[in-house]
């Protein structure tokens, strides 16, 4: 094909896995790439250019404020060092130092390696609850009176991990937030499709939700969101920005009009190594804008119909069982489901990723493949499913 990554000696690839960071996630739409064009070829006033994607936040989440970040694990820092430090900014200076207000309360089943970003800002993380339905012995995980009895004077916020069988659920835990003057962090990095909970969980209490920009909504990998309440995001904006200013310049937006009450303007912030370019912020605002757009059937009949352009260039695949899924990776998107005899998903993997095509091996020990459509072209379900046809003879 020619052109720069060949000059770099980079293979490209298809990624039939999904929006994985590793493989570098998925295709940007024209209109995305030409408004990064744009804005790679001009010069803006960072702080206006939050302003503005905060008007677009708050229009697709129903949020009070909101930011572009780097990713959803930025946001999950910029997040944490809010609830840490508000709009103090002799704690803001402090940070990763905290004072006695710097507990964080997690529940222990929704543990993941993405809340070192919360660790990272200086929370120290108090786990509840017995989480016996995940590790079998038992039906019972937390509950609202766990996380209750967990708060002290020392805890600044609650974190709740997004995602179907996470309990308690957040209703309950914002209700026990709220009955403590206390903010919710949201973790939905990859709680979308469907496009409803752009808006669902601030609606049900969250105070902060942080969502990745680069997996369904479509944007630059290196992007995300965090919506919210309106002095918590102008906090972590506060702890993103180039501050190098005299202070007399700074004036705050009307988005972000908690910044007048600053006791003085803070130096570069906890969050200044994970500040996220012009670039990155108007592509993800043009992508949110498609995807707030988009209609979910006639998007779900697009990734159907790459699907099943894979199957009929495959054809009969011996020794695998390939299921159709309307809803197999989250609701509103399909996935096309690859039960290998046992033993031989492996080899069908490794075989697929020496022709440059990675499937989703997230089920690889029992079994079983996927190919996911968000990350890929309709040009390339031909190819995907000759080197099925041919990886599986």
């Amino acid at each position: 094909m020619g052109g720069f990554l060949d000059e770099l000696g980079v293979a490209r690839i298809i990624n039939a896995y999904g929006t994985n960071t590793r493989l570098s996630g998925g295709l940007l739409a024209p209109e995305v790439i030409a408004a990064m064009a744009e804005a790679a070829r001009s010069t803006v006033d960072m702080l206006d250019l939050q302003a503005a994607a905060s008007r677009t936040i708050e229009e697709a989440t129903g949020a009070e404020a909101g930011i572009v970040t780097a990713g959803a694990s930025a946001a999950l820092l910029l997040a944490a060092a809010a609830c840490l430090a508000g709009l103090d900014t002799r704690a803001i200076n402090r940070l990763p130092e905290t004072g006695e207000r710097c507990e964080i309360i997690i529940i222990r089943s929704q543990r993941n390696m993405y809340d070192r970003a919360l660790r990272t800002a200086g929370a120290r993380l108090v786990e509840v609850g017995i989480p016996d339905r995940v590790s079998g012995p038992g039906v019972r995980d937390a509950s609202a009176y766990d996380v209750a009895h967990a708060i002290t004077p020392g805890t600044a916020a609650i974190f709740w991990l997004a995602h179907p069988q996470s309990l308690p659920s957040l209703p309950e835990v914002a209700a026990v937030a709220r009955a403590h003057g206390l903010p919710v962090i949201v973790d939905a990095a990859a709680q979308l499709p469907p496009a409803s909970n752009l808006r669902h969980f601030i609606a049900e209490g969250a105070d902060l939700v942080c969502v990745s920009g680069g997996k369904a909504i479509g944007g630059p990998q290196a992007s995300g969101i965090l919506a919210g309440r309106r002095d918590l995001v102008s906090s972590a904006l506060i702890q993103m920005l180039d501050l190098d200013l005299p202070e007399q310049e700074f004036v705050p937006p009307a988005e972000f009009a908690p910044l007048g009450t600053l006791n003085g303007l803070p130096h570069h912030g906890i969050g200044r190594s994970s500040k996220v370019g012009k670039e990155e912020i108007v592509g993800l605002l043009m992508a949110l804008r498609r995807f707030a757009a988009r209609d979910a059937d006639t998007e779900r009949a697009v990734w159907m119909a790459r699907l099943e352009a894979v199957l009929g260039a495959a054809g009969p695949l011996p020794g695998i069982e390939a299921v159709l899924l309307p809803d197999g990776a989250k609701p509103g998107l399909p996935l096309l489901r690859l039960r290998c005899a046992p033993g031989t998903a492996a080899r069908l993997e490794a075989a697929m990723r020496a022709r440059r095509i990675h499937l989703d091996a997230s089920r690889i020990g029992d079994d079983v493949l996927a190919v996911n459509p968000i990350a890929f072209d309709d040009a390339d379900a031909g190819a995907i499913g000759r080197a099925l046809a041919a990886c599986a003879g």
